[in-house]
């Protein structure tokens, strides 16, 4: 259980992040909730009988006092759960570069600043950190080239920070999910229909959608037992295992075969959509 553990949760306002706060809550936890759409954050922050701190994961600064927040009003910092993400509609050759840039700076940039700012307090509670990647750190699908970029990175952050915190008595764990059934992927779903469509043709378990709640469950599960690494469903964990397969010319002929006529239907919807994020996320 996590009775007296305070859990610091960024992209807490929704999604898989007020989920996790919602049932770690349940199980005794008393729950940070950190992220940009204040009214959304209270609602959580009241469901759960947490507090909650306006920041944007790129402003160093927000965060610090956020965390400085945190450890005013508990008294500590236990768990760590940097899960604030953002995804770009487009390609490299029709998108807004800037929007790319953006994604990395949310997404990896955002986990750096997230454990920079609470790593102090990790220490003293020789606590855990669990930092979302995803089943993209390992896959590759064209239209998603910075959001796999950037999941990449959050992987081997925590590989490396795992290794530099071991001996500090802090466990560090990544997370990776297929597609869950959240704003962000709703989102994509709505704005591209090629999107929709090559979900549909995945194999499992990537064309699936995991509900929330399912994600949710198995983040407090691997905080409960400080586990190194989260697949949600399990079945990602063999994409992993077999990630030189993933990402091998074979592969590239396989997913390159249909790309010919998907990217093209795809970049056409990004220029009719007109915006380079959904209408629940893009960071300010």
């Amino acid at each position: 259980m996590l009775d007296g553990k305070v859990l610091f949760i960024t992209g807490a306002a929704r999604g898989i992040g007020a989920h996790t706060a919602r049932l770690a809550a349940a199980r005794g936890a008393t729950v940070v909730l950190v992220g940009l759409e204040p009214e959304r954050l209270a609602e959580v922050a009241a469901q759960t009988g947490g507090a909650w701190f306006e920041a944007d994961v790129t402003d160093q600064s927000a965060l610090d006092g956020a965390a400085a927040g945190a450890v005013e009003r508990f008294g500590r910092i236990d768990v760590v759960v940097a899960n604030a993400g953002i995804a770009p509609r487009g390609t490299i050759a029709v998108g807004d570069i800037e929007a790319m840039a953006h994604t990395v700076q949310v997404n990896l940039v955002g986990v750096m600043r997230t454990l920079g700012a609470t790593v102090d307090h990790l220490i003293a509670s020789r606590g855990y950190g669990l930092l979302v990647s995803s089943a993209a750190a390992f896959t590759a699908l064209p239209g998603m080239a910075a959001y796999c970029a950037s999941k990449a990175g959050v992987e081997q952050f925590g590989n490396a920070i795992r290794l530099e915190l071991r001996h500090r008595g802090v466990a560090v764990g990544t997370a990776h999910m297929s597609f869950v059934d959240t704003d962000l992927v709703r989102d994509a779903q709505e704005d591209l229909p090629q999107f929709t469509e090559t979900l549909g043709k995945l194999p499992w378990p990537f064309g699936s959608l995991i509900s929330v709640e399912a994600c949710a469950r198995a983040f407090v599960d691997a905080i409960e037992r400080r586990r190194r690494k989260v697949y949600v469903p399990r079945a990602v964990g063999v994409a992993q295992a077999v990630r030189s397969l993933m990402l091998s010319p074979l592969s590239d002929a396989v997913i390159g075969r249909g790309a010919r006529t998907a990217v093209p239907r795809m970049e056409a919807q990004v220029r009719t959509l007109g915006r380079a994020f959904g209408r629940h996320g893009g960071g300010r």
